[in-house]
C-alpha cells in the first residue's frame, strides 16, 4: 500500500494542468476570437436552467423540429448519422465507378453489393425463391433430433434460434476464447412483449406481431398461415417465459457459469448436445463452455418436449423470413418494414433505399468501407488531439481515485491497478479486417446476407484456440459511438464522433470538456461501474473490492437507480433504474471527471465570458447539447424496454443534479426543481 505524498500531488497537478490547457489547442473564430460552441438558437430561455437544464439548452429546438418522416427518432446522434451516410453514400459509388476494380477487391465487393440491393426489379422477379432451399430444409426435417443441427446451420446464417452458440474471451481466464451458449429465440425485442398482459402497448404490439407473422407467412405460400402464426407466437411466449430479464443479464457473474461440455445434459437432458455443437464448428476444440443463462436452458428444453415438430418447422421457417424478408421482393420488404419500424417505433415512411442500402454495406463490410472513410474524412491531427484529450481524461481520474472518502487505500491500489491497464483506441484500427474468403455477388442479394453472416461466424470460431486478437474493433470508424470493452479492459472512440456538437475545434475549451470530455469519461467510468468494476486490469472477472467498500459503492448505485426510477417520459412508463443503471453511473462519473479536468485545464485562471456565459456554465451547457433528441411515442416504449441507456433529457437533467460545479455555475438553490440537497447528491467517483 503507497499513498501519494503532497509533493507527489503537486508534480502531477502541474504537469496534468499543462497538458490538459494543450489538450484543444487555439479555438478561434474568424476574427481570431474564440467562440462558445454554444447554440444558441436551439435554447429556450423562458425555462429556467435551475428547474429544466434540458430544455433551457434544447427547448426552442424541441417546439421547432419535426422528427423527419422516415426516422423514429432524431436529435444528436441521428443527425451526425444522417450526415455521414451521404459521404459513405459517396465513397461507394466512386467504389462503382472504378473501372480498374478487380474481382474480389473490397471495391467489387463493396460496389456489387450496394448494386445488388437497389436493384429492386432484380428481387421483384426472384420472389420467394432465393430462400426455396434453405425452406425446402426445414420442412425435411423427420423428427426433433434434427433440431441441433438445424440450429447450427441456421445460426451461422444469421439466423434466429432458441440458444445462440458464440466464442468470446474467458470472463475468468481473458487471455483465452470460451464458447458462450446464450438464450435467443424471440421475434420481438423484449420479452416483455410478451408477457406484459396488462400493458394495453404491449398487448397491442403482440396481436399486430401474430398479424404480421401470418402475413410473411402468407406470402410465403402458407395455406395455413393464421393458425400457425398463433403457434409460432405461443411458442416464443413460452421462451420468453424462461428467459432471464435484461436487468438479470446485467450481472456479469451470474452470467458466467463454466462447466463441462458433458454437464449440459444436466441442464437439457435427452438434447443432443455433440451434434449441436460439432455442427456448430467447435466440438473438437473444446471441453467445457460457459452457459449464460443455466436456467434458461433447462426451460428451453422443456418447451421443446413440449412443443410438437410441425410447430418447430414453421417456427423456424418464421425465422428464415423474418431475417431475409427485407432483401426479398417489395411484399415482403414492405411487410417487414410496417410491424418492425411502423408499429414499433412509429415510422411510416420508409427511408430512401439509398440509405437502407448503405446500411447493408456497413453490416457486411465495415471495416473496407471505414478504411475509406478515414482516409477520406478523418485527419491525422483529429487523431492526435483525441490521443491527448483520452490521456488527460485517464489522468484526472487518476487523481479522483486518489482523493475519494468512501473508499479504503487497499481499493485505491486495485483501482489504480486497473485505470493503469487502459487501453485507449482511438479513431480506426491498426489493423484491418480482412474480407478476403466473403463472396459477393452482384445479381444475388439474400445469398450476399446469409454469406456475410457466415463470414462472420466462421472469423468467429476460427479464434477458438488461438492468442486473444486484441488489434480487433467492435465499431466500425463511422459509428457515432464510443465502448468500453471489460474483458480487453479498453476504451474505444470511432473516428465519426469526433465532430460537432460532441468535438468542435473551433470552440473554447469549456464546451469541448463537457461534451467529447464527458463522453471519454463516461467510457473510463464503465470500467468502475456496477457491472465493470466487477473485472480487473486484466479483464478478469475478479473481486478486488474490500467488503465495506463494495457495500459503500452498493448504497451509492442503489441510490442511483432510486433517482432514476422516479423519470417518466411517458404517462404510465418510468425508467427502469436497474436496467439503466450502468450507463447512468457512467454518465454522473464521466461528467464529474471531464469537470475536475476542465478545472485543472483553465491553470488558476478565469475562462473567458463568451455569449454571456462563464467557462463552467458553457461546460455543463456542452453536456446538455450532446443528449438533444425527440422520439417518437412507440419508440420511447421500445427504449424504456430495451436500452440501458436513460432517455436523453435525463441523461442531461439526471447527472447535473449530483453535481456540485453545476449549482455554482447556474446558482441553484433550494426551491428549484433541479435543487437536491448536498447530502443526498450521489457522488461516486
Amino acid at each position: 500500500m503507497t499513498i501519494m505524498s503532497k509533493l507527489q500531488k503537486t508534480l502531477l497537478l502541474s504537469t496534468l494542468t499543462l497538458s490538459l490547457m494543450t489538450a484543444f489547442g487555439a479555438a478561434t473564430a474568424a476574427d481570431g476570437a474564440p467562440i462558445s460552441g454554444i447554440e444558441l438558437p436551439n435554447m429556450d430561455t423562458s425555462v429556467r436552467p435551475q428547474d429544466d437544464f434540458f430544455t433551457y439548452l434544447n427547448g426552442s429546438w424541441l417546439k421547432t423540429t419535426e422528427i423527419p418522416s422516415d426516422k423514429s427518432s432524431w436529435g444528436t446522434f441521428a443527425k451526425l448519422r444522417d450526415d455521414t451516410l451521404p459521404q459513405l453514400r459517396g465513397l461507394i459509388e466512386k467504389a462503382e465507378a472504378d473501372k480498374t476494380r478487380k474481382q474480389g477487391s473490397e471495391a467489387q465487393k463493396i460496389a456489387d453489393l450496394y448494386a445488388s440491393y437497389l436493384d429492386e426489379a432484380k428481387l421483384d422477379q426472384l420472389g420467394i425463391r432465393p430462400v426455396t432451399g434453405e425452406l425446402n430444409r426445414i420442412r425435411a426435417l423427420k423428427d426433433k433430433k434434427g433440431l441441433p443441427i438445424l440450429i447450427a446451420h441456421l445460426q451461422q446464417m444469421g439466423i434466429g434460434t432458441p440458444y445462440s452458440v458464440s466464442v468470446r474471451q474467458d470472463a475468468r481466464e481473458s487471455t483465452k476464447y470460451a464458447v458462450y451458449i446464450s438464450q435467443n429465440g424471440l421475434g420481438l425485442p423484449d420479452r416483455d412483449y410478451y408477457l406484459k398482459k396488462d400493458d394495453a402497448k404491449m398487448a397491442s404490439a403482440l396481436a399486430k406481431y401474430e398479424l404480421h407473422v401470418a402475413k410473411i407467412l402468407g406470402l410465403a405460400g402458407d395455406k395455413d398461415a393464421a393458425a400457425n402464426a398463433k403457434k409460432i407466437v405461443a411458442l416464443e411466449t413460452a421462451l420468453a417465459e424462461v428467459q432471464w430479464t435484461k436487468v438479470q443479464n446485467r450481472d456479469p457473474v451470474k452470467r458466467y457459469n463454466k462447466m463441462p461440455v458433458k454437464q449440459l445434459a444436466e441442464l437439457a437432458p435427452g438434447y443432443d448436445w455433440g451434434h449441436a455443437l460439432a455442427a456448430a464448428g467447435v466440438a473438437n476444440k473444446i471441453d467445457t463452455v460457459i452457459v449464460s443463462q443455466p436456467s434458461y436452458l433447462s426451460g428451453y428444453n422443456a418447451v421443446l418436449d413440449k412443443t410438437d415438430l410441425a410447430t418447430w418447422k414453421v417456427y423456424f421457417e418464421w425465422q428464415l423470413l423474418h431475417e431475409v424478408a427485407p432483401y426479398l421482393s417489395k411484399d415482403f420488404a414492405d411487410a417487414n418494414f410496417d410491424f418492425y419500424s411502423t408499429v414499433l417505433t412509429g415510422v411510416a415512411v420508409k427511408p430512401p433505399r439509398w440509405k437502407t442500402a448503405v446500411q447493408l454495406v456497413e453490416a457486411s463490410l465495415g471495416e473496407a468501407l471505414g478504411k475509406l472513410y478515414v482516409a477520406e474524412y478523418f485527419p491525422p491531427e483529429r487523431k492526435a488531439r483525441m490521443d491527448q484529450l483520452v490521456k488527460n481524461l485517464l489522468a484526472s481520474y487518476k487523481t479522483s481515485i486518489d482523493n475519494l472518502d468512501w473508499m479504503s487505500p487497499a481499493t485505491k491500489i486495485e483501482a489504480q491497478a486497473k485505470l493503469a491497464k487502459f487501453t485507449p483506441k482511438i479513431g480506426y484500427p491498426n489493423k484491418w479486417r480482412d474480407y478476403s474468403t466473403l463472396s459477393i455477388v452482384k445479381s444475388d442479394l439474400v445469398g450476399n446476407v446469409l454469406r456475410a453472416s457466415n463470414y462472420r461466424y466462421s472469423r468467429m470460431i476460427a479464434k477458438l484456440g488461438k492468442p486473444i486478437d486484441r488489434e480487433e474493433w467492435g465499431m466500425t470508424p463511422q459509428t457515432i459511438n464510443a465502448y468500453y470493452n471489460s474483458t480487453m479492459n479498453e476504451i474505444v472512440f470511432p473516428a465519426a464522433i469526433l465532430q460537432p456538437p460532441f468535438f468542435d475545434a473551433r470552440a473554447d475549451d469549456a464546451v469541448n470538456y463537457g461534451a467529447i470530455g464527458a463522453v471519454i469519461g463516461h467510457e473510463i467510468s464503465h470500467g468502475f461501474d456496477d457491472g465493470g468494476s466487477q473485472s480487473d486490469g486484466d479483464g478478469n472477472l475478479r473481486d478486488w473490492w474490500t467488503k465495506e467498500d463494495k457495500a459503500n459503492f452498493k448504497a451509492k448505485a442503489d441510490a442511483l437507480t432510486t433517482q432514476y426510477d422516479g423519470y417518466s417520459p411517458l404517462p404510465g412508463y418510468h425508467v427502469n433504474g436497474a436496467l439503466t443503471l450502468g450507463e447512468n453511473i457512467a454518465d454522473n462519473s464521466g461528467l464529474a471527471i471531464a469537470y475536475k479536468a476542465y478545472q485543472i485545464s483553465l491553470g488558476g485562471k478565469p475562462a473567458p465570458v463568451l455569449d454571456g456565459f462563464t467557462g463552467e456554465q458553457r461546460f455543463f451547457m456542452g453536456w446538455s447539447q450532446i443528449w438533444r433528441v425527440k422520439m417518437r411515442e412507440d419508440q420511447q416504449i421500445l427504449q424504456i424496454k430495451t436500452d440501458p441507456h436513460s432517455p436523453g433529457q435525463f441523461r442531461s437533467n439526471g447527472p447535473v443534479v449530483n453535481q456540485p460545479g453545476f449549482y455554482d455555475a447556474f446558482g441553484v438553490k433550494p426551491g428549484d426543481k433541479l435543487y437536491v440537497a448536498p447530502e443526498q447528491r450521489i457522488i461516486i467517483w
